[in-house]
């Protein structure tokens, strides 16, 4: 950054102690930046197009369960057909994901709830079962009522997660919301939810995806809710005024190419 403003001539960020304000140059920089960045993206997707050549880095944003359990297998498939990609894939919670495609930080992310906003677009990838879990040696039956769900001590996940929010989205359906449920605690990603459930702190919704060697075990067991199916879609989400680089592309196609039964919006 010194180099950059010694080149420039001029200061971009004022140092405040602690805090550090861009100034009206770093300003005007910025956008400029950017669209510099952008064109030299697009001249390097323009060349490999060109020579029909699938390679360079991709950097896939994901969601938890997307990111932990779907995208590795896809991504070592992809990368033994193409020795010339390499990967970085970003996970944080679905409403991020999205926020940083919106943003054209990323060019494609794949995520576990839809985000409303005009800035993007969303197409189903695979069905997610959720699962109400509960630690192997609570003696909590197998088949409870909504009511009886209320009462147990309930783990949730943090804002902007898309486990909380396709939990939300059910309990909507049949007339509850969280504040309903008696939460004991609020945790940030799925393996925390998982190790609090292994340790009887509460029950909670988590993914087939995420406990199925502990069901197999027995240390985490499910519980049927009465009338209440838990699925929902995974999506890949992209914004729809951007021109995916060939890589990006091919990857795509490989990843609907990976489900098994493609799904409908």
């Amino acid at each position: 950054m010194q180099n950059l403003e010694a080149r420039l001539n001029c200061r971009l960020f004022d140092r405040l102690g602690r805090l550090i304000l861009p100034t009206a140059a770093a300003l005007m920089l910025y956008p400029r930046a950017i669209a510099i960045l952008e064109d030299l993206r697009r001249l390097e997707a323009d060349i490999n197009s060109a020579g029909n050549v699938i390679s360079g880095k991709l950097i896939i944003g994901a969601s938890t369960i997307p990111g932990t359990y779907i995208l590795p297998p896809v991504a070592a498939s992809f990368k033994n057909d193409f020795p010339g990609i390499s990967f970085e894939i970003r996970i944080n919670d679905s409403a991020k994901i999205a926020e940083a495609v919106a943003e054209n930080e990323l060019f494609l992310g794949v995520v576990g709830a839809k985000i409303s906003t005009a800035k993007l677009s969303y197409q189903p990838l695979a069905e997610d079962e959720l699962l109400l879990t509960v630690a192997g040696t609570n003696p909590v039956p197998s088949e409870i009522t909504m009511t009886e769900l209320c009462q147990l001590p309930f783990i949730v996940r943090e804002r902007g997660s898309g486990t909380r929010k396709s939990l939300e989205s059910l309990l909507t359906r049949q007339h509850t919301n969280l504040d309903q449920l008696n939460i004991c605690a609020t945790l940030g990603s799925s393996a925390a939810v998982k190790e609090a459930v292994k340790a009887d702190l509460g029950v909670s919704v988590l993914s087939r995806h995420a406990v199925q060697d502990e069901l197999l075990s027995g240390t985490i067991k499910e519980i049927v809710v009465t009338d209440l199916m838990m699925k929902r879609k995974i999506y890949v989400v992209t914004s729809p005024k951007r021109t995916l680089p060939n890589h990006y592309q091919e990857f795509r196609k490989r990843l609907f190419d990976s489900c098994t039964c493609p799904l409908k919006s």
